[in-house]
């Protein structure tokens, strides 16, 4: 099951007892800093939880699955997340 943005207000919200609006809206301003600080091409690190690293991807060869031919895929940017040790330990039931 996939944890899902509504369920983490839902959260917040049984768990502190903050208004639902209110939870909504640290949720969202959470996520725009963390988008924000990505966009700007720097990391987000949580302890504990992990870090988001921007990286470059170069320009290299691909394949059109559908028909096979051949192209060049631009350089672009992507998102990876590596886990902490801590939430590892926790994943794995340690």
């Amino acid at each position: 099951m996939t944890l899902t943005k509504v369920q983490i207000v839902e959260s917040i919200h049984s768990e502190i007892g903050l208004p639902k609006n209110k939870s909504t809206e640290i949720v969202e301003i959470l996520l725009e800093i963390i988008k924000g600080t990505l966009a700007s091409g720097e990391d987000v690190m949580i302890s504990n939880f992990g870090r988001f690293c921007v990286k470059e991807k170069r320009e290299r060869k691909g394949r059109n699955p559908a028909t096979g031919d051949d192209l060049m895929l631009e350089p672009r940017k992507v998102v990876t997340f590596r886990c902490s040790g801590t939430l590892r330990d926790r994943v794995n039931g340690q």
